[in-house]
């Protein structure tokens, strides 16, 4: 049975984007280890001119979609035991770890906002999860299910190929991933890490932990803080 994906959205036509190139978009057309299908949430308003929106209820600016047209193409599905997730700039941050968790899910149910948002009776009602993809608000939430589902889908097994590529990647124990380098060996005056061509596996595991604590340090102060509490929680050295 393979990871089931379902989008509800105003803009069926903006998929599949980028899901559909590449080794993702090959395990979905050719292995089938997972599929993606859009729900137009138009086609599902009692409005004979196809409104699902109306005026935010305690006055504002914008429109709001509708509580009954969302629950109307919600429950057209099979839902089984996917998750339910919204796309929000106000929700919580997508992180590696819920990730995961949907990965290990039957699918995911992915639903689209535009204007203010969404009627949150809906949303507390259908037990959606909110989640923002970054600290900054887009027109839709079109191009952040896009973000989500690439990340959900590339952890189900087969889809990357070799599982032991996915170990050493930012987030998976906390910290980011070192700097990456292949051929030519100068480049505009620049040089490969001598270390990285020294043929010592030692040394080279030594440095890529080295650029991945002084990465984290540098670029994510609060990913650093974390990783270095339970480091220390473990007894490990204090990283220098």
């Amino acid at each position: 049975m393979s990871y089931k994906v379902t989008v509800l959205t105003m803009f069926p036509e903006a998929f599949p984007g980028p899901l559909g190139v590449s080794l993702i978009g090959t395990s979905w057309k050719e292995s089938e280890l997972w599929s993606l299908e859009t729900l137009d949430i138009r086609t599902f308003s009692s409005d004979k001119r196809g409104f699902l929106d109306d005026t935010p209820a305690g006055g504002g600016p914008g429109q709001v979609l509708k509580a009954d047209v969302i629950a109307k193409a919600l429950d057209s599905l099979e839902l089984s035991d996917r998750p339910k997730v919204y796309m929000s700039a106000r929700g919580k941050p997508l992180t590696q770890a819920k990730v995961k968790e949907w990965s290990q899910a039957d699918g995911l149910i992915v639903l689209c906002g535009r204007f203010e948002g969404v009627d949150q009776r809906v949303l507390d009602a259908r037990g959606f999860e909110e989640i923002s993809v970054g600290d900054a608000v887009l027109a839709g939430g079109e191009a952040a299910a896009m973000v989500t589902i690439e990340a959900v889908v590339r952890l189900i097994p087969g889809v990357l190929g070799a599982s032991e590529s996915l170990e050493t990647e930012s987030f998976e124990d906390g910290l980011l991933e070192h700097p990456q380098y292949t051929r030519p060996r100068t480049f505009e005056g620049l040089d490969i890490p001598e270390v990285l061509l020294s043929g010592d596996h030692k040394k080279m595991a030594v440095w890529k932990q080295q650029q991945r604590e002084a990465t984290t340090k540098d670029r994510r102060p609060d990913l650093w803080a974390a990783w270095l509490s339970k480091s220390q929680a473990k007894g490990s050295p204090k990283p220098q």
